[in-house]
Parts: C-alpha cells; structure tokens; sequence
C-alpha cells in the first residue's frame, strides 16, 4: 500500500490522509497467546454471559445476545467513584461527535476518548459498557470492557491498559473479550500507549473543537490592521485591546 508519492504506507511514513485512530496507537497483542486458557466448548457462547445497564435496570443475556445490546440509554455497568486517596483520576470528557459528557476511569482513557472524537468516524461511545462472565479451566472469571465505540466503519470494543501495567490476568481477560468481539463481528484493541507526538498534537487541536465566539470583535480589528501594511503577528495583537486573547485565533 503506497501513498500519493509511492511512500509505503506500512512502513516507518503514516500519511495523515490514510490515517484512522488505531493507526495512532501502541497496542498489545500478546492475549493472543492466552486464547487456550480460555473455555471455549461448543455451547460457549450461551454459557457465558454479558450484563449491562439500560435506563437504570441490569439486563443479562448469553453473549450470542450482546449484538441486540442498544446504544442509545446503555449506562456504564460499573459506577464511577471519587476519593481522596484514589490513585486512578476519573472524570467526565466532552465529545463534539456526540455532543455529550462521557465517564473515564483514569487519564489514560480520557485521552483515547479524545483521539476518537478526532480521527475514529464517532457515532457513540459507551464507557464501561457491560460485565463479561466467561469460563476458563481453573473456573469462571469477570471482566468489565473500558470502551464500547460505535464508528461510521464498525463497531470497536476497547481495553485501556499502559504497557507496564498488563499482567497475564489481564491478558486472559483480554482474550475473552477478544472472542467476544470476533463473535459479533466487533473488532477488538488492548491500548497500551501512542505513537510519538500523537497526544500533544491531538490536545492541542482540541483547543479549536468547539465553535468559538468573538464577543470582544478581535478578528474585525486583526482583520483590518492586516490589510493596511506587513505586520508580525505581535504587532497585530498589540494592536487590539486584549492582547493575549487576540493571539488565540
């Protein structure tokens, strides 16, 4: 796959114009190898189950259902807390795509929410969005998702994790998640970190993703002040009677 220039695009070169959102992450790929763990007997998917949260009511079915799961009034399955000697940082991120707060558990996720308001197609995003019941050989096991990300291009079932921190527990927990996502025709990505620059140039893009509004009629004066004759940038903020606001735009 090459680009405009015959750059190829799956070398070390990512032309913006190509790029999706899991082009901009760092991924974990080693759950793969725990798949035998996992108890995947021909009645699997009816023996495992899946709980969400819709208006306020727990609804389970067998994970064959979980396709039938709405988007639209699914809350996160798992409540959200705050403390004083927490280590994690939870909060609330707005998204332009869906015009809504949406519930983080640490800064990590808010930072995949915001790369998916830019670059990942947007329709809906459910945090937390259901408690997966599974089977292994030494017994049954709990796993809640962090992300359940409805896109123009499919649906995406998400795993927050940095790399330091995923364990081989975690691993199995991802490899069922991942059987889940392949049963439903999802697909399914453990984020462990991001390629160089990503965040500090996607944070600050966010700073424009809102319509902004010139109550103080900067963009007139800078207009006009331009018009007139060459001048730097710093003069024409100089120029307007607040300065600092004025090189905001």
């Amino acid at each position: 796959m090459s680009g405009p220039s015959g750059v190829d695009l799956l070398g070390s070169e990512l032309w913006s114009h190509h790029c999706a959102w899991d082009d901009l992450i760092e991924r974990d790929t080693g759950f793969a190898a725990f798949r035998d763990v996992l108890s995947l007997r021909p009645d699997w998917t009816s023996r495992w189950s899946a709980t969400w949260r819709y208006a306020g009511d727990e609804v389970s079915s067998p994970v064959r259902d979980l396709g039938s799961m709405p988007a639209a009034g699914c809350e996160p399955v798992r409540p959200f807390s705050w403390s004083r000697a927490q280590r994690h940082r939870p909060g609330l991120q707005f998204l332009v795509s869906t015009g809504r707060l949406h519930a983080y558990e640490s800064l990590e996720e808010a930072r995949l929410l915001l790369a998916l308001d830019f670059a990942a197609e947007l329709v809906e995003v459910i945090s937390q969005p259901f408690r997966l019941r599974f089977w292994t050989g030494d017994g049954e096991r709990g796993h809640v998702p962090d992300f359940l990300a409805y896109t123009r291009t499919g649906r995406w079932l998400i795993d927050v994790r940095p790399a330091a921190r995923v364990g081989e527990r975690d691993r199995v927990a991802f490899a069922a998640s991942a059987e889940v996502a392949l049963l439903h025709g999802w697909r399914y990505v453990v984020v462990t970190g991001w390629k160089p620059h990503v965040l500090a140039t996607v944070d600050t893009l966010s700073a424009q993703r809102r319509p902004l509004t010139d109550r103080l009629g900067l963009v007139e004066v800078l207009l006009a002040a331009a018009s007139e004759r060459p001048r730097s940038f710093g003069e024409l903020a100089e120029l307007t009677v607040a300065p600092a606001v004025a090189r905001a735009p």
